[in-house]
């Protein structure tokens, strides 16, 4: 996507998602267009959002209300992969800022940045809805991974490690 115009495959997969809809209530597409932009650039910045929010026909701060208040909307270019660690009050309680600051010390970045490889991500994220296995995170907006303790938190950036040098 452009900065000033959207492909036509990008309009005919947002068609797509519109006609889920009564045609008075395109708005409702909203977020599959904003994912559709995230999966085609990897982030929705300022000028998506007024591209989805003009094609929509809605107002552009409502726009930017979604992609601010859901965690599953990148603002700016984000890691391969993406860790919410849950500080919300029951995670908080059952170590959940332990779990990110030992992140932040173990990848060598505070919350909100991304590591120098491009590599990882690191935010705070609100409930996941896991609180009985608390501490708990969420890696790319998709694996939710549980009662994460400094063993398992190796573990889990080890593999992500070792499965990216395979890859390579």
């Amino acid at each position: 996507m452009t900065s000033s115009m959207i492909s036509e495959q990008t309009k005919a997969l947002f068609d797509r998602e519109i006609a889920k809809y009564p045609a008075d209530q395109k708005q409702s597409a909203v977020m599959a267009c904003l994912a559709i932009v995230q999966q085609q650039q990897g982030f929705v910045g300022i000028e998506s959002e007024k591209l989805v929010a003009d094609y929509l026909g809605m107002p552009r701060i409502a726009v930017h209300e979604i992609t601010t208040f859901y965690n599953m909307y990148n603002q700016q270019p984000v890691g391969k992969y993406k860790l919410n660690v849950c500080t919300n009050l029951p995670c908080k309680l059952r170590d959940g800022v332990r779990a990110l600051t030992y992140l932040e010390q173990k990848l060598g970045i505070v919350m909100g940045q991304t590591s120098a490889d491009g590599m990882f991500t690191l935010q705070q994220s609100e409930c996941l809805g896991a609180c009985a296995d608390a501490p708990v995170m969420l890696v790319n907006d998709i694996t939710m991974c549980s009662s994460m303790s400094n063993e398992k938190l190796d573990q889990l950036i080890e593999g992500l490690q070792s499965a990216e040098a395979k890859q390579s």
